[in-house]
């Protein structure tokens, strides 16, 4: 059978439970046309490029699947019926994903820069953004007084 990868995104307004509850579903679903879900990424209520349906935020999840054509007709035909999925992409792959996403591993970065309690974009070459004063500005010739 071929594998996929589908990737919808949920409402914002909806509960990380109901979220999970419109992946059994689809997962349901794909089961009942003779396939499987071999795995499911939830990726979190994250921020939108651009406002879809007055949404600014978005849940995303991603299921990696082997099932044939007609399943994953049927799926997609539920998917685009539900008011609560505002977009959706199945893409057909080579072969099902043996590690997590990238989406996934990028998550597991942040929690572990998190514990560490540095914060994000701390960089030890810059030094304190007070002293922007005083550092030497080097070739430039120094500014004209503004006049008002």
């Amino acid at each position: 059978m071929p594998f996929y990868e589908h990737v919808f995104l949920a409402r914002q307004d909806l509960a990380t439970a109901q979220v999970e509850a419109l992946t059994e579903t689809f997962s349901k679903i794909i089961a009942d046309g003779n396939g499987a879900v071999a795995s499911h990424e939830y990726w979190g209520l994250r921020s939108l490029a651009y406002r879809i349906a007055k949404n600014r935020k978005a849940h995303y999840v991603m299921l990696n699947i082997d099932a044939p054509a007609p399943a994953i007709a049927e799926m997609e035909r539920q998917v685009a019926l539900n008011e609560d999925i505002i977009r959706y992409m199945t893409v057909r792959i080579d072969a099902l994903p043996t590690e997590p996403s990238a989406m996934t591993k990028r998550g597991e970065r942040e929690r572990e820069r998190g514990a560490e309690g540095a914060p994000r974009g701390d960089r030890p070459d810059r030094g304190d953004r007070g002293d922007r004063g005083d550092r030497p500005r080097g070739d430039r010739p120094d500014r004209a007084p503004r006049a008002f």
